[in-house]
């Protein structure tokens, strides 16, 4: 009789599905732990969702899946934790959010920022292509549909293709990473002038017009600030988290409070802050803080939201910026890169499968 593995269990617990969803509880991340004892078995799972009823459901299909799988099997216990309502409301959503996930893609988090010019599409192409260095698979969507900077920041244009029967746009691949962006559709001069529906509209159709295929993260670079786009994402698509992107000084940081605030009323899980241009070394190696220094680890601490890093301000990000090859892979081993690779690192590990 072969010995029982938490591989062996793992794979049993795949046949689970969430209820009422084609997906099963481990790729949603619910599997928390496994002891095994001999022939017996211990699973804890952890919902996001307060619904006892789900919990008791999804506890029932796992002992019945174990015991007709797992041979030699003497005991199943199975353990689901369900979180209070308060705590469901900041974790990410494994129930009745999913109804409208994208196929094939794991997670899609949104980076976002209370104001303009704090860096935040330069901390999403350096994200995503940090990323994709790691070894996920991983789509950048710039939202951002006045202003897309994403194709001159990533080194690519032109407009995308179509798929085979002409229903959905190919996303470019650069950097290892696939793209979408109003930039790709519009002359460089061409301005848009729209209201609101025609932004919801847009957002709908990059979302679910757009042959992403199997990603495990999507990056939505965001607009700065709380108005249409962001809405129109969060009611489009169900975030897993939100980054939010801010420099030092208190102009900055006193906006992205109401970016906090935004992804909190929609209930999207707040991963972290990041401090852009948190400080300058000059040649000579004195560190000037232009901007000052610590304010969006403060702010994160004020907030009881994770601090993800500070992005010192370097001149080889805006010139690789400039010239379409992001620093993580103009000059990877380079201090720069190191740190958006560590907050990269961190995302990955928030979202580590259960082992």
């Amino acid at each position: 009789m072969p010995a029982i593995t938490e591989e062996s269990v793992i794979a049993a617990l795949r046949g689970v599905k969430y209820p009422g969803y084609s997906r099963d509880i481990v790729s949603f991340g619910l599997v928390k732990g496994v002891q095994i004892d001999g022939t017996a078995v211990g699973v804890l799972i952890e919902l996001t969702t307060p619904n006892k009823e789900v919990g008791d459901q999804i506890a029932d299909a796992a002992r019945l899946v174990l015991r007709n799988q797992i041979e030699g099997l003497s005991d199943a216990h199975v353990q689901v934790q369900v979180p209070t309502p308060q705590a469901a409301a900041t974790a990410p959503q494994a129930g009745a959010q999913n109804r409208n996930r994208i196929p094939g893609i794991a997670r899609v988090v949104a980076v976002a920022s209370g104001k303009g010019g704090v860096g935040k599409s330069t901390c999403s192409v350096n994200l995503a292509v940090a990323l994709a260095r790691l070894g996920s698979r991983v789509g950048l969507l710039d939202c951002d549909i006045y202003g897309p900077s994403i194709p001159l920041m990533m080194g690519i244009h032109g407009r995308p293709a179509l798929t085979e029967d002409e229903s959905r746009l190919v996303p470019p691949v650069r950097h290892g990473v696939r793209l979408m962006s109003m930039g790709f559709l519009l002359d460089p001069d061409q301005a848009v002038i729209w209201r609101g529906p025609m932004i919801q509209k847009t957002i709908h159709q990059f979302i679910h017009q757009v042959d992403w295929g199997e990603l495990d993260f999507l990056l939505v670079d965001l607009p700065p600030g709380t108005g249409d786009a962001q809405l129109s994402l969060c009611q489009t698509v169900p975030l897993d988290g939100g980054v939010v992107v801010t420099t030092p000084q208190e102009a900055s940081l006193g906006v992205v409070r109401k970016g906090v605030t935004m992804f909190e009323k929609v209930n999207v899980p707040i991963l972290g802050i990041v401090e852009n241009m948190s400080g300058f070394t000059t040649p000579e190696g004195v560190r000037v803080d232009i901007f000052g220094h610590g304010g969006g680890k403060a702010e994160a601490a004020r907030k009881s939201v994770p601090f993800l890093g500070e992005i010192p301000l370097f001149v080889a990000i805006r010139e690789a910026g400039d010239s379409g090859v992001p620093v993580v892979v103009s000059d990877p081993t380079g201090e720069p890169a190191a740190a958006f690779l560590a907050i990269a690192q961190q995302l990955l590990e928030r979202f580590a499968p259960a082992r």
